[in-house]
This record gives structure tokens, C-alpha cells and sequence, in this order.
């Protein structure tokens, strides 16, 4: 229980010392507020709706975003780990393409989708698409080979292949991109937002910036981390829960 309660004590420190700070040396700035202002702002924007509506979307686009990059880093990553040959043809293209930021893509999106949720999920997708590949690879290179030798004297469809011994062996490492890209997901949607996509939290967060209201401001920057506190704890409870359905834990 004690441990418990140790991990709110620093932010409420901070928060605390913030709202000292801004009542009393930063009371003329115009970047900072107090976090009971903030607080305050928040309430008001879940009361005239600008808070859901600035949260589905942005939750929507990256949840979409992230399905799309998993499918897509699910697949490649499973042909590439069985078939050693495509792994070293396409080598050089992935090492091309995994480094470059999400966000630089974000002018080329804008010409092929415009503005809007495909614009959005297209960037979040290739921004998700690579820490799957990368661990579904490395785990499925990791199989017994005993297992798929056997599957193939079975003579295994495919798809009872995948699903009876590709899947279970690669289950691991997806919770733990997973976790990886439901945070990559967030972070690559309210950035899109911020730079060009005018909905979402990223969008709120640039007009209170752009019409001085610190308070408001800090209250979506509160928001945010308050979304991605409790999207890891999701994403977390999804792992335990699945792995104890499937015997990995007692």
C-alpha cells in the first residue's frame, strides 16, 4: 500500500510548487498559470464539449493509425522472419525508411489526403508500423525450427500455421509493442495536430497558446498526460489479463 502511494507524491509536489510559483513570482506571465486555473479551464471545456470532441478525435485517429501500423507491422514482420531471403531484399529499404520522423511525412500526407482523419492516421500508422515489424520479426526468427518443420510434415494451411504456433510465439513481444505504440500513437497524433491538422487536442492546445490562455493550455497539457497515464494502464491490464487466459502467468 505504500508503494502505492508513492508514485503521486513528485507530481503533487511539482504542481503544488507550480501553483506557488505562479501565484506569486510568475503572476504577470503570460506562459504560465496556476494549475487550479487550469483545473477550472478543464471543467470548462468539458462543460461546453470542445474537451470530448477534441478527445475522440484525436483518440480515434490514433487508435485507427495504430490499428493499420500493427496489421501491416504484424505481416511484414511474420514474412520477413520466415522467409529469410525477402529479409535480406528488403533490408536496405526499411533501414531507409524506419528512420525517418513521422512528422516529416506530414507535408506529403497533406497533398494526397488533405486535412482530416486519413491525413492523421496515415503519418500515426508509419510512425506504429515499425516497432512492430521489428519485435514480430525478431520473435518469429526465434521459433523452434523443429516446430516449423513439423507443421509443414502436417501439412498446416497457412492460416492454422500462423494462428497454432507463429502467433503464440510472437504474442510476448506484441504486448510489448503494444505498449510502445499506443504511446508513439498518441504522441505522433497531437503532434500532427499541433503542426498542421486543425482538430484534436493538438489543435486546442495551439489556439489557447495562440489566444494567451496559459490556464486553458496547461489544462489540455494536463489532459494529455492524464490520456496517456491512463491508455498505459489499459494497454497494461489487456496484457495481464491476456496472458493469464493464456496460461503464460499463474
Amino acid at each position: 500500500m505504500t508503494d502505492r502511494w508513492q508514485g503521486p507524491v513528485l507530481p503533487t509536489v511539482l504542481l503544488a510548487g507550480l501553483e506557488v510559483f505562479a501565484r506569486t513570482a510568475g503572476q504577470h506571465s503570460d506562459a504560465l498559470a496556476p494549475p487550479s486555473a487550469a483545473l477550472r479551464a478543464l471543467m470548462g471545456a468539458v462543460a461546453d464539449g470542445s474537451l470530448l470532441a477534441a478527445t475522440g478525435f484525436t483518440l480515434g485517429s490514433a487508435a485507427l493509425g495504430l490499428l493499420v501500423g500493427g496489421l501491416a507491422g504484424l505481416a511484414l514482420g511474420t514474412v520477413l522472419g520466415l522467409w529469410r531471403q525477402a529479409a535480406s531484399v528488403s533490408f536496405l529499404t526499411i533501414e531507409v525508411l524506419r528512420p525517418i520522423p513521422s512528422v516529416a511525412l506530414i507535408p506529403l500526407a497533406m497533398l494526397i489526403f488533405g486535412f482530416g482523419v486519413t491525413m492523421e492516421t496515415s503519418v500515426v500508422a508509419f510512425a506504429t508500423v515499425w516497432p512492430v515489424l521489428v519485435l514480430a520479426q525478431a520473435a518469429v526468427r526465434q521459433i523452434e525450427p523443429r516446430l516449423l518443420e513439423v507443421s509443414a510434415a502436417l501439412q498446416l494451411k497457412p492460416r492454422d500455421r500462423f494462428l497454432k504456433i507463429v502467433l503464440p510465439a510472437v504474442l510476448p513481444r506484441l504486448f510489448v509493442a503494444l505498449r510502445l505504440g499506443v504511446a508513439i500513437a498518441l504522441m505522433v497524433a497531437v503532434t500532427v495536430e499541433i503542426a498542421a491538422n486543425p482538430y484534436g487536442i493538438g489543435y486546442a492546445l495551439m489556439l489557447s497558446q495562440q489566444s494567451l490562455n496559459p490556464a486553458l493550455m496547461l489544462a489540455w497539457l494536463l489532459w494529455i498526460g492524464a490520456l496517456g497515464l491512463g491508455i498505459n494502464a489499459a494497454a497494461g491490464a489487456l496484457q495481464q489479463g491476456l496472458a493469464r487466459r493464456m496460461g503464460a502467468w499463474p
